[in-house]
Parts: structure tokens; sequence; C-alpha cells
């Protein structure tokens, strides 16, 4: 089979570290193009793939066609834009998450997707590494019961740079968008479901916020259950998601950088009987991602995280803003 030929828009720190590795590494995939006026950042890149073919404009790599697919991993408020140009330009897009700032903003990415034929998605790993696939069988199995309650946190500390987009206003930063879309996709995805109510408590720096706390009463087809989120920019490193059930408990270690904040784990508590723990080394969720896509693409393979799942994360996102508290 012919590997799919994918570009890159821009230098991105993360695409660099991650995704153009990832590519590069995954079966049926060729870290081919990478649109950059940059040479200096390029080179972090043709470490990776020394033959890779540079273009000085996102729209060069757009009219190549050798490209048949493009990751797009440009700062939140760029993501629209650009995946719509892609589509526009008959490639298949990966968009890293957030894909949009609201969730009305994704119909128009479906429209352009159906329109297409084309697969376009939003680059949300976690639902490729087998700890949440497993997580979600488990869940699906009754192994803790029907879920009565599920906590999420997910922190870090960036304070120290300033100048991060995550830290900027004006790229669509903030800890909600970067990390709440993990905080809550993640619960939603294991759940299947949704937020009835919500209230959430936001504390901002320079108009980004660095700190929200979500109460939220979801309903998914097993019924109803509470929920807590905490995310923040501007504490200690700390990622953990816990489900409980009417007669269990699953708790997962590192859920979100699996490998990089520890090793991903799943804990199956439950009254009078032994713990479980089943453990998940080495497994590479951006790899998984980009061979799913392929696999999609190519044979036709159910794709985990279609537009649709990433906008009922954006309606949740939008909530949780609408349902501001004052502290």
């Amino acid at each position: 089979m012919k590997p799919m030929n994918w570009g890159v828009l821009g230098a991105a720190k993360f695409a660099r570290q991650h995704m153009a590795r990832a590519i590069h590494e995954a079966e049926g995939a060729r870290l081919f193009a990478l649109a950059t006026s940059s040479a200096e950042k390029a080179e972090g890149f043709r470490a990776v793939c020394p033959d890779l073919k540079l273009h000085d404009s996102y729209e060069a790599l757009l009219a190549d066609p050798e490209v048949e697919a493009v990751y797009i991993p440009l700062p939140n408020h760029l993501h629209v834009e650009w995946t719509l140009k892609a589509v526009a330009a008959g490639k298949h897009v990966l968009t890293e998450k957030p894909i949009a700032m609201k969730a009305g903003e994704i119909d128009a990415l479906i429209a352009a997707r159906d329109r297409s034929g084309l697969l376009v998605t939003e680059a949300y790993m976690i639902v490729h590494h087998p700890q949440w696939q497993r997580a979600k069988a488990l869940v699906e199995s009754g192994a803790i019961g029907r879920v009565l309650h599920a906590d999420a946190h997910f922190s870090y500390d960036n304070r120290a740079d300033p100048g991060n987009i995550r830290n900027r206003p004006e790229t669509g930063g903030g800890g909600i968008p970067d990390i709440g879309v993990y905080a809550y996709g993640s619960v939603r995805f294991v759940t299947g479901a949704e937020p009835v109510r919500l209230r959430s408590r936001i504390i901002r720096e320079n108009d980004v916020d660095v700190f929200a706390q979500v109460l939220a009463d979801m309903k998914g087809p097993a019924g109803e259950f509470t929920y807590h989120a905490m995310t923040s920019m501007r504490l200690a490193p700390r990622q953990e998601v816990v489900l409980q059930g009417e007669t269990g408990v699953l708790r997962l270690t590192a859920p979100f950088n699996a490998g990089l904040y520890g090793e991903a784990q799943i804990h199956l508590l439950r009254p009078g009987m032994p713990d479980q723990i089943e453990r998940f080394p080495g497994e590479r969720q951006y790899r998984n991602q980009v061979e799913a896509f392929v696999a999609s693409v190519r044979d036709g393979a159910a794709y985990p995280w279609r537009l649709e799942d990433a906008r009922g994360t954006q309606a949740m996102i939008d909530m949780v803003f609408a349902g501001e508290q004052a502290l």
C-alpha cells in the first residue's frame, strides 16, 4: 500500500516534539512536507525526516498535489479557518484540539466534510490509547455497576512562560481550551453522557482562564450521575480520572500524557474482591492516532473520534463559560 503523504502546517513545538515523529513512525504514513518560513524551525523536523519537503507558506503546501493528508497544529483561533482551506484543497485533515472556539463553528466543518467525503477530525489522541479503550469497555460491561460520580483533574504550571500561546487571549489561550477538552471529553467518551446542568468557578489572568472548577449533572445511556472537574495552568502537575459506580471504582493514572506524566494504569477497585491493576507501558497514543487515521481513509475503518464528538466537548466547554459563578 502506498504510504499516505502528510503535510504539517506550521513548525509548532508540539508538532516537532510529538506528531512529526508519530507520523514518521506510523505504519502506512509518511512525513512528507512542512510549511514554514523559518529555516531554523524546519531543522528540528528534518532531524526526524531528513528528506522532508519544505514549503514557505501554508497555501503552497495545500496546493502540493503529493500531499494527501494535513496535520494542523496552529494556534487555536486559526483551526477552523485552515481546516476549511485544507478541505477545499482536497486534503484529509487532522486538526489539533480544540478544533474550534465555539461549538457552532464545527457545523461548518461537518458540512465541508460531508460535501467532500474526506476524513476531517480533531486530534483527540487519548481515545486511541488502550487505557481509555479498556476503561470504556469496563464501564459498558458493568464492571463497576452504574456510574454515579466522576472526577477529572488536570493541572500544570506555565506561569513562567507568559508568551506561551496558552497564556495569550488573542490566540485562543486558556486552560479550558487546552486541557478542559480532556477533563470533559474523556468522561463523555467513557460514559456516553452529556451535561444537563452545570456551574463553574473560573479564575483568570490576562483574560485567560488559569483555574476552573466545574460541577455538573451528566446524563447518559445508564442514567444520571454527578461530575466534578478541576483544570489549572497555575498548579503543580496532576492528572487523574476516577469513575465511581454502584459496585466499584475505576481510577485512571496518567490519563492524558501517558508515558510523560507517568505510566498509564487502570485500577479496578471492588469491595470484597482483590484490587486489579492493568498497566499500559510503552503505548504510543500519537502514533496510534495516525495509524487509525490512515486505516480509516484507506480501509474504511471506523474512526473513534468524529467531528460530532468534538462538537459535544466544545458544547460542554461553552456551557462551562456560560455557567460561571462569581467567586
